[in-house]
């Protein structure tokens, strides 16, 4: 492994032409290579932005720089770290890591300004992956997915887990350390039970990620609008069955109806709500009316796909879309509103306006063409979701299986009376494999594999 006290230095902006462009630069020796340069700070230890001139030589000369500066431990990195800001010219920037490498710092390899804010602590490994995943990113899926990940939703329930496991072998190894003395730290009960807790989150996180990484992942397809606007009955036409409810009585979807399939391949849930409405608190049909509405306000939220339906005999689609639009608040960064004028039969094909679909149930129209549209999206949505996760299924899968093995061994031993040293030595490996996965236990091979992957600069 490379010395993590050097100093190094990368372009860490786009190497395509820009209002402005970013040098990095980070280790112990940041300060005195800027001063070297001739770019002075003026506070010793605290963040700092200094407007200077760096010179850049032949033919360039003095350039206006702008430096941000983390004199301290403070940082990304938890070192000494510096960004100089100029215009976004690639030979420019060159010049600059030139002119900063000639002063002592040395270039950086890929991803190593990501493996430093890891060694420091700052970030655990699948955040550290999660970063590639944002830098990669093309659509919105696939930045949610990693920005989750970032947040340590991946992260957060895995550290409970072996922090759990840790408790837990430190009462079995007590427990032996006392095995001549009538003293019990845990009951064989209560670490079965906790045990089985465990193995089963444990489990349950292995086959969530395969899944993902198996490109299985399941986009949620969710019908709103206005109540007898056809959806049940395009439902039913989407997925060739019936599987909702179909009455001319407006408002006969009061629960959410949901049915699972496969487009094209892709798993998909189709998920029938009721008709947007309101009802006076005096009414009898209040409470149950303002249930299903929160229940279908829900569905639509944690939707991938939103079709919303509008009879095509509707005096103004536009201002039945703006009501839409305001009426369902948030949703998922990565969704996405298709809008379909339905019972396209009852009207001329003149009436017909730009940013609408236009469906029959009776004749057909339109129902291929929505259909593909949401096979489209289903498509590009599971590409999403493995290349957001697919680094880090691979690398953890494994793992987590040999925990989820090592834990039910554990309780094997436990159930059937055998040693407790037995026990403990499972519990070990346990914890250690869940270790790999945070990146509490590492080696130089797992990280050349996670930051090998990198670009310069990040």
């Amino acid at each position: 492994m490379l010395d993590s006290n050097e100093t190094i230095v990368a372009i860490a902006s786009p190497t395509t032409p820009a209002m402005r462009g970013i040098v990095r630069m980070s280790g112990q020796s940041v300060v005195p290579i800027l001063e070297a340069v001739g770019i002075k700070s003026s506070q010793a230890k605290r963040a700092q932005v200094i407007q200077s001139r760096i010179d850049l030589g032949t033919p360039l000369g003095k350039l206006d720089i702008a430096v941000s500066l983390w004199p301290t431990s403070q940082s990304y990195t938890g070192q000494p770290s510096a960004e100089l800001h100029t215009i976004g010219s690639a030979p420019v920037l060159q010049s600059i890591v030139n002119v900063l490498t000639t002063a002592g710092a040395r270039a950086a390899r890929p991803g190593e300004f990501t493996m430093r804010a890891f060694l420091a602590g700052r970030l655990d490994l699948p955040q550290a992956e999660a970063v590639l995943g944002v830098i990669e990113a093309e659509q919105r899926g696939s930045l949610e997915h990693a920005l989750n990940q970032l947040a340590g939703n991946l992260s957060r329930p895995l550290e409970q887990m072996r922090s759990e496991m840790l408790d837990l072998l430190a009462d079995v190894e007590a427990g032996l350390d006392f095995v001549d003395e009538d003293i019990e730290f845990i009951s064989d009960e209560a670490l079965v039970e906790r045990l089985s807790v465990i193995h089963a989150a444990v489990d349950k996180t292995r086959q969530s990620m395969e899944s993902r990484g198996g490109n299985r992942s399941r986009a949620i397809v969710a019908f709103r609008g206005n109540p007898n606007a056809g959806k049940s009955h395009l439902i039913n036409a989407l997925v060739g069955r019936e599987v909702a409810i179909v009455a001319d009585v407006a408002g006969t979807t009061r629960d959410v109806v949901s049915v699972e399939t496969t487009l094209d391949g892709h798993a998909v849930q189709w998920v029938d709500t009721a008709g947007i409405e309101s009802r006076a608190q005096h009414d009898p049909l209040f409470e149950i009316t303002a249930a299903s509405q929160a229940h279908a306000l829900r569905a639509s939220q944690n939707a991938d796909v939103r079709i919303w339906c509008v009879d095509a005999c509707h005096d103004d689609l536009a201002a039945q879309r703006r009501y839409f639009e305001t009426h369902d608040g948030s949703s998922k960064r990565s969704s996405i509103d298709i809008w379909v004028a339905t019972k396209s039969d009852l009207i001329d094909s003149t009436q017909r306006q730009p940013d609408w679909m236009y469906t029959s149930v009776i004749t057909g129209d339109g129902v291929d063409r929505l259909r593909d549209r949401v096979s489209q999206f289903v498509a590009s949505h599971d590409k999403e979701e493995v290349g957001s996760i697919m680094g880090t299924a691979a690398r953890c899968s494994g793992s987590l299986a040999h925990a989820a093995t090592c834990i039910e061994t554990a309780i094997r031993f436990v159930q059937q009376g055998d040693g407790h040293e037995f026990v403990a030595s499972e519990l070990r490996v346990a914890v250690e494999c869940l270790g790999e996965v945070t990146g509490a236990v590492y080696t130089d091979d797992i990280l050349d594999r996670v930051f090998g992957r990198f670009c310069i600069g990040k």
